[in-house]
């Protein structure tokens, strides 16, 4: 579905600039060649005027280049009419603040497919509380090319969180913690608590406001 969305706006929009990254480069060249492939598709469709492994330029102007995983290497780009992060649950995110910036003189779109992975991170950070997203999940049991009987051997081998990460978009606990949020969810309070030592808080420069605080 992103490889149509990114030809449907360089074809449709001449002269835009779309760029597909991912956390390596060679997760961002299998994206651009599904683009690159239903390019070639169409019935009637003029030859691109370059045509490489990782980019294309089309007669209209447009042109679609794919970028490696890499914060220092993919600056310079600008007017980006249409960004694709793939796997972006896996890209860095220094990588992720590099590329926004780029999107800021054409007024372009930024889109983000992946699977969960933990709790935490910029994906999860942009899903669970980030702005102006519009937010699409499908879980495989939406999708009618995947068997059921394939989906239930996945379920019996795996780990209920992994399979719930992986199939059911889930995102998981990281593995490391030891304590998880739903053992910690408990021990939040919504009680104000006064510091113990105000006298001495307000001499070090901070200042107790008030309202909910969490015990740990």
């Amino acid at each position: 579905m992103s490889a149509l969305i990114a030809l449907h706006r360089s074809v449709y929009h001449p002269g835009t600039l779309v760029l597909c990254l991912a956390p390596s480069e060679r997760q961002s060249k299998e994206l651009f060649s599904k683009i690159s492939e239903a390019y070639h598709a169409f019935a009637g469709a003029e030859a691109p005027s370059s045509d490489r492994k990782l980019g294309v330029h089309l007669p209209n102007g447009s042109r679609i280049e794919a970028l490696p995983g890499s914060e220092r290497s993919i600056r310079g780009f600008s007017g980006v009419s249409l960004l694709l992060l793939d796997e972006a649950a896996r890209v860095d995110e220094a990588l992720y603040h590099a590329v926004r910036p780029m999107l800021a003189g054409s007024n372009g779109t930024l889109m983000m497919l992946s699977t969960p992975l933990w709790r935490r991170g910029m994906l999860h950070s942009e899903w669970t509380g980030g702005v102006g997203w519009e937010r699409y999940e499908i879980a495989v049991s939406e999708c009618p090319r995947i068997p059921a009987s394939f989906l239930e051997e996945e379920r019996l081998a795996l780990p209920a969180a992994v399979y719930a990460q992986e199939y059911m978009c889930e995102f998981a606990e990281n593995g490391v913690d030891v304590f998880t949020e739903e053992m910690l969810a408990p021990t939040f309070s919504d009680y104000s608590i006064e510091p113990l030592y105000p006298e001495e808080t307000e001499s070090r420069g901070l200042r107790h406001r008030g309202g909910p605080r969490a015990i740990r």
